[in-house]
């Protein structure tokens, strides 16, 4: 009865009325807590999720370190949102430190619990030596891929793996790849996959590029955590011994059979004193036969003419050395398609050319092979620094560029075309460099764009380097090799990309440029029976009796024009003397020298393809020359 009476007084109906509507604000406080805290686990997730992304420049470790340093941030920054009770404190702290419980860690204590874990990679430098790296290598318990780039890590190389493509008569599908170390392009290795075809060049590397470390063992550097300093030209004492150049002298014993014909050859055709002196610049071509070794071209020569464009193509603008030689090599070629195309059978016979079956046009013979020496290393990017790093982290982008683009030549001197010093203008004559030259020559061939009308490109197989104070051939297969490796895709047929074997080789003449006043170049060719002597400024033959009280006078005079037989004027005449014997009409209606090299189409066609090469890569635009030098006729 008291309960009763309890329940329906006044008293009763206000205590159930007070805790209907406090049950129904605790409902209300628990839902919205979970819907906050639901919220800060998305916002958690969300932010988490985007930071966690790395950089494609940064690596896993910045991406670690980021989310270690975003679980920071959200703990903060949940601390400073959700501050209206310690209830909410504790679970935005406890989510801050689940998330950074769940991402990786790159504290001191987990980097040391790594240590005992972690595997040395490619970006790791080993802490053994060069030696002990190689030792393991050779008892099988090191990885091909992984020797080339634990050594690249202590040694001062450039490495790289790159796909490649395979030979035409390999039947199937593979893939290939190839190593290249300082710019020196390796065998091509090949294989079912990319991992197999990577092992294959790695190991094929390796065989050429172990032998020349071991006979270094002095001089490879022991484990060092200071990197390797800034490429600067330090002069090097004469009296070093150069182990790498003394390992290059031996490595090949045809290289000592070229020299010694260079030699012979030379001190034949300059035994008179007055010419001694121009033996210093000395550039040769050598043939290569069954039955020996033959200097066929030679030259001299160290400067270009003062004198402007010639319209009538009767003076010689380049007398550079190897510039010379070259054009002696023509002499040479035009030569030899005489004796081809006359009518004797014995001639003929003795012609360095038989007609390829393929095609109309003539080769040389399949057991000729052709060489260069040069007893100076050319003028140009060849000369680059020794210690010169393919990477932005070792120079600036404008000094590699410089040191590494194309170069002109120019009153003596030789600049990048990048410089502001080039003056362009119609008075003066500017060429490209020596280095330059080549490297277009061993794409397009030495034969040049008249003679491309009759043969195939012509290649040198070898370059060999005869001077005393260069101790590295790096930067001459970087400019000849690696600047235009890749560019034998793009060529006309019959034009490639020939990549000769550079090596370092006894000097045959000393270098005593500056001791001497003469500005001569010499040239000879297999078949002449005198030198001729050029003055190289004024780009004709000396015979000038005061002249020659200073230099000596030329043995072989064309005429009283005082002409070199090396000028394009010559070269015409040559063409159209070959032309007639081939009995191509075509070629003789030609109306000039321009016109003659134009009708060359393929020839045409690689050189535009191979200057557009050069500038696409960033070495820079190839000087276009003077168009009132070619625009002559007969």
């Amino acid at each position: 009865m008291v309960s009763k009476r309890f329940h329906r007084g006044p008293l009763s109906l206000v205590f159930h009325s007070l805790l209907q509507l406090l049950l129904i604000t605790l409902t209300r406080c628990v839902q919205s807590v979970a819907a906050q805290k639901s919220q800060r686990t998305h916002l958690i997730r969300v932010i988490s999720r985007e930071r966690w992304k790395p950089r494609r420049d940064s690596g896993p470790r910045r991406a670690r370190f980021e989310t270690h340093a975003t679980a920071k941030t959200l703990e903060t920054s949940c601390l400073r949102m959700i501050s209206n009770g310690s209830f909410r404190v504790s679970r935005a702290t406890n989510s801050a430190q689940s998330l950074r419980k769940d991402a990786p860690v790159t504290s001191e204590v987990s980097e040391e619990r790594a240590k005992s874990k972690f595997k040395p990679g490619f970006n790791v430098k080993p802490n053994v030596s060069a030696q002990t790296l190689i030792e393991r290598y050779k008892q099988g318990a090191t990885h091909a891929v992984t020797l080339l780039y634990q050594l690249n890590q202590i040694l001062p190389f450039n490495l790289e793996l790159k796909e490649t493509v395979t030979s035409d008569n390999i039947p199937g599908s593979y893939f290939a790849f190839c190593a290249v170390i300082d710019g020196v392009k390796y065998k091509t290795g090949m294989g079912i996959t990319k991992k197999e075809a990577r092992l294959k060049a790695a190991e094929l590397a390796l065989q050429d590029f172990l032998p020349s470390l071991e006979s270094l063992k002095c001089s490879l550097p022991e484990l060092s955590g200071v990197p390797p300093p800034l490429p600067v030209k330090e002069e090097v004492p004469t009296s070093d011994t150069r182990p790498f150049r003394a390992f290059c002298d031996g490595k090949n014993s045809v290289n000592q059979q070229l020299i010694h014909a260079v030699r012979d050859k030379l001190t034949k055709l300059m035994s008179s004193q007055e010419f001694s002196a121009c033996s210093g610049t000395t550039a040769a071509f050598i043939m290569q036969t069954s039955s020996g070794f033959e200097v066929v071209a030679l030259g001299t020569g160290d400067c270009n003419t003062k004198e402007s464009a010639s319209s009538s193509g009767r003076l010689v603008h380049d007398s550079h050395a190897v510039v010379t030689a070259r054009r002696s090599l023509m002499r040479f070629l035009y030569r030899h398609l005489l004796m081809f195309y006359s009518k004797t059978t014995n001639l003929t016979k003795k012609s360095i050319f038989h007609q390829n079956s393929n095609s109309n046009l003539l080769a040389l013979k399949s057991d000729i092979i052709l060489h260069l020496y040069v007893n100076q290393l050319p003028k140009g990017a060849a000369r680059m620094p020794s210690m010169l790093r393919l990477s932005p982290f070792s120079m600036h982008a404008w000094e590699v560029r410089n040191d590494m683009g194309l170069h002109l030549s120019m009153e003596g001197k030789i600049i990048s075309v990048f410089s502001s010093r080039i003056d362009d203008s119609a008075s003066k004559l500017i060429s490209m460099s020596t280095t330059d030259k080549i490297t277009q020559w061993q794409v397009l061939g030495y034969q040049g764009a008249l003679l491309s009308h009759f043969i195939e490109p012509v290649y040198v197989q070898s370059i060999l380097i005869g001077d005393s104070s260069c101790s590295q051939t790096r930067g001459m297969e970087i400019a000849i090799i690696q600047r235009v490796e890749d560019i034998t895709p793009q060529l006309p047929m019959f034009f490639c990309m020939i990549r000769p074997r550079i090596s370092l080789v006894p000097s045959v003449a000393p270098d005593i440029i500056g001791s001497s006043p003469w500005t001569c170049s010499i040239n000879w060719s297999e078949g002449d029976c005198s030198l001729e002597v050029v003055d190289s400024l004024e780009g004709r033959t000396i015979e000038d009796c005061l002249l020659s009280l200073i230099m000596p006078s030329s043995p072989f005079k064309s005429g009283p024009a005082l002409a070199s037989r090396l000028c394009k004027a010559a070269m015409l005449h040559r063409f159209r003397l070959v032309a007639k014997e081939a009995q191509r009409q075509d070629l003789l209606s030609t109306s000039s020298y321009r016109e003659a090299k134009n009708m060359a189409k393929p020839y045409q066609e690689g050189k535009k393809k191979l200057r557009t090469y050069l500038s696409q890569c960033g070495f820079g635009s190839w000087l276009a020359k003077p168009a009132v030098s070619d625009n002559f006729s007969m």
